[in-house]
């Protein structure tokens, strides 16, 4: 006996590459809009992680959020050191680690980026009704909270924190 699970295999297969393609679609759409601001993507989401923090976060934690390396994060961090965006300090709690901060020449630019992506927002989804589209976000929701629930160690396994680039929480 087949049961619903079985007739849904297909369909499941593709979710992952389907989830994984849109949001990569999207990004890169917005890269497209920022470029003529000399902003790559790496240099955008850096930023807009660094403006969405309640404070100042260690280049540790900037790379867990954008899901690269840490020497590859020092890198973009001395591009974006030379480029007068951000600023490095000494933190507090341990002289070893970094803090990084947005220059203010960053805050322009943020919101610009948020414009942009408030924009283009509207364009992707202004289409698709409101209840599909909370129907879409409460199963991304379900999916992102098993996906981060701890292991059988205890460490809490997390993917970046959601970056909204607008003052209602949208991204």
């Amino acid at each position: 006996m087949l049961t619903n699970h079985a007739f849904m295999k297909p369909d499941l297969e593709a979710f992952g590459p389907l989830l994984h393609g849109t949001a990569r679609a999207w990004r890169l759409k917005l890269d497209e809009r920022l470029k003529p601001m000399g902003l790559s993507q790496a240099k955008w989401r850096t930023l807009l992680h660094l403006s969405v923090a309640p404070g100042p976060l260690t280049q540790s934690e900037i790379a867990a959020r954008l899901g690269i390396e840490e020497p590859t994060l020092v890198t973009l961090l001395h591009r974006l050191e030379d480029d007068g965006w951000v600023t490095r300090k000494n933190a507090a709690h341990d002289r070893r680690c970094k803090t990084v901060h947005l220059a203010r020449r960053a805050q322009r630019v943020i919101t610009q980026i948020s414009a942009e992506a408030f924009k283009l927002r509207h364009e992707l989804l202004d289409d698709i009704p409101v209840s599909e589209l909370r129907t879409c976000m409460r199963v991304l929701t379900k999916i992102c909270q098993k996906a981060e629930r701890r292991n059988g160690t205890g460490e809490r396994k997390t993917a970046a924190p959601h970056v909204h680039v607008d003052g209602n929480g949208r991204n």
